[in-house]
């Protein structure tokens, strides 16, 4: 009888806990105090309990989170906005054409979307495991410069709970300065779901990084990276980078295909290179 009170009472005042400010904390706090004396004293099944205790530590660690500013929810959105669509135009197979092969395999395609232009897709495999290359990409974004010389530099402006991040990038100029330089603001956001990762952005206005002297403002997105281990070979990972850019400017489009196309190759050498040392 106990056991099926409690849950009945868990049950129905669950809502109220989520909505009654000045009580949840308290609530959750007492409820796990007093489920910890039962537990000591032996008293009715153990199982049940447990689980409890277990979902009321889950409520507790929630109630703690720090809500949300309606700007930084704007730039939430933005990131699911820019993974969702940027997975939309690489489920649709159709309509892309062969850019450039490598002898290692590597391969650029791309195609034209009436509502975005034309966007590029880098398709290789890297023999290192998901989680060396996540890492690499996600954990230590800010070091990109130091090993890609197309990437100036990388900065991260806010961090925006787990998932979510606003950056500053400067791409380094091309040889003989064909393009110039240009820096971009992005959302970012990642998504890890079982073996698979997810990571997209897009361009962003941020109030504390206005245009830069001596750069043009350059827009991404959406754009995305997906890694998953290689099939048959876990130890090795499938990478796919959907690039989508408007660099601005006067720049002949024949131009600018040659440098996207190239700047996709030139980034899978590096990161291989990066993550061998």
């Amino acid at each position: 009888f106990l056991p099926a009170t409690f849950k009945l009472c868990a049950a129905i005042s669950y809502r109220h806990l989520r909505n009654m400010t000045g009580l949840r904390r308290q609530a959750a706090v007492t409820i796990s105090q007093e489920l910890s004396k039962l537990a000591c004293r032996g008293t009715g099944p153990g199982t049940w309990i447990h689980q409890v205790r277990r979902r009321s530590s889950l409520l507790s660690s929630r109630l703690e989170e720090k809500p949300f500013s309606e700007m930084e929810m704007s730039y939430i959105k933005q990131g699911e906005e820019a993974l969702q669509k940027s997975l939309s135009i690489l489920e649709d197979q159709d309509g892309w054409k062969t850019e450039t092969v490598v002898d290692n395999g590597d391969k650029v395609l791309s195609k034209v979307l009436p509502d975005v232009g034309k966007v590029f897709r880098l398709e290789v495999v890297v023999d290192q495991p998901l989680d060396a290359v996540y890492g690499e990409l996600v954990d230590n974004m800010e070091q990109m410069g130091d090993w890609n010389p197309n990437v100036e530099e990388v900065k991260i402006l806010q961090k925006i709970g787990k998932d979510t991040v606003i950056t500053h990038e400067k791409a380094a100029a091309t040889p003989g300065n064909i393009v110039g330089p240009r820096d971009f603001v992005s959302v970012r956001c990642s998504r890890r779901r079982g073996s698979t990762c997810v990571l997209a952005g897009m361009a962003t206005q941020y109030g504390a990084m206005p245009e830069q002297e001596g750069f043009v403002r350059a827009e991404n997105g959406p754009t995305c990276m997906i890694l998953r281990p290689l099939p048959g070979s876990p130890s090795r990972t499938k990478l796919t980078w959907l690039l989508s850019i408007d660099l601005k400017g006067w720049l002949p489009k024949t131009i600018i295909n040659q440098v996207l196309s190239q700047t996709q190759v030139d980034f899978a050498n590096h990161l291989r290179e990066r993550l061998a040392q």
